[in-house]
């Protein structure tokens, strides 16, 4: 029976040695693209989709995303002792409204599948969840992905998987999916395949909506690639029994916050896009002579 999409997992466990040793001591999705930690922009993005319920997998180094969404009474004393009603209003902000953060512990690092299975005790087994990983910035001027994807899934009431094309080339980084035109409806899904095995150039993006059998799979999944659960090992027995349709975002640009190069971009970029930078930064760029930095 359909139930409505009202709950996420954001699995926030990993250590992020991508970005030593800025991570060394604070957590990767606290990294901040212009003024607000990755971790923000993902948990607006779901809430933009009606999400009501935000599951956090994470780890015992990870305390300060858990402290950056709650109260601090004493700061916002401080502030308002200082009449800085502005920066009140800016952490306000940081939590939107009717969203209810719940941490639950990835004991050991075994896999994207086995850190989703971390949260099937919050999730009922006739619930459908959403996954947003926290590595893919998503921007949209208007409506998120995961706002486009839950209206897709009102429609089709099967899991939805974001898609986005990649040059041919990069392939081999990725997950790919295999899919029917015109409607998307995905046949295959392979794992980082070599450029003549990939059956299409479409990659799966950090953003999925699962029907419950999804949880169910995971919990009899074996260990795959290093010993760990696979997600795509389970989306791939998902296969074999329901219908499973791509998404391809619209619109909008996904950033991939974990790695470098991805990381600069979003900040680039976002602070072009911002009303107050904005101008400012644009001119600088202009009149920044980048052949004189070697």
């Amino acid at each position: 029976m359909y139930k409505k999409l009202t709950k996420a997992i954001i699995p926030v466990a990993g250590l992020g040695t991508r970005f030593l040793p800025a991570t060394k001591a604070i957590p990767k999705e606290m990294l901040t693209v212009v003024d607000k930690p990755l971790i923000q922009y993902i948990v607006h993005e779901a809430a933009e989709a009606g999400i009501t319920d935000v599951i956090l997998v994470t780890h015992s180094s990870k305390n300060a995303i858990e402290n950056h969404f709650d109260t601090h009474y004493e700061l916002e004393a401080k502030l308002l002792e200082s009449a800085k009603h502005d920066r009140i209003e800016t952490i306000g902000k940081i939590t939107p409204p009717g969203i209810n953060l719940i941490s639950v512990r990835q004991p050991e690092a075994l896999g994207l599948g086995h850190a989703i299975l971390c949260a099937s005790h919050i999730i009922a087994q006739d619930e459908p969840f959403a996954v947003l990983l926290p590595d893919v910035l998503m921007y949209h001027p208007k409506k998120g992905c995961l706002a486009q994807m839950a209206e897709n899934y009102e429609r089709v009431h099967t899991s939805v998987i974001a898609l986005e094309q990649v040059p041919d080339d990069q392939v081999h980084k990725y997950g790919i999916a295999g899919v029917q035109d015109p409607d998307l409806r995905i046949n295959q899904l392979i794992e980082k395949p070599k450029l003549g095995e990939a059956p299409s150039n479409l990659s799966v993006v950090g953003r999925y909506i699962f029907t419950p059998r999804l949880m169910q799979l995971l919990k009899t999944t074996k260990p795959g690639v290093a010993g760990e659960i696979q997600l795509t090992d389970a989306m791939a027995s998902l296969l074999n029994e329901e219908v499973m349709f791509g998404y391809e975002f619209k619109g909008g640009k996904s950033y991939d916050c974990g790695d470098k190069q991805g990381f600069l971009q979003a900040n680039v970029e976002y602070a072009l896009r911002d009303p107050v930078l904005g101008k400012q930064f644009q001119a600088y760029l202009k009149q920044l002579d980048v052949a004189s930095f070697k």
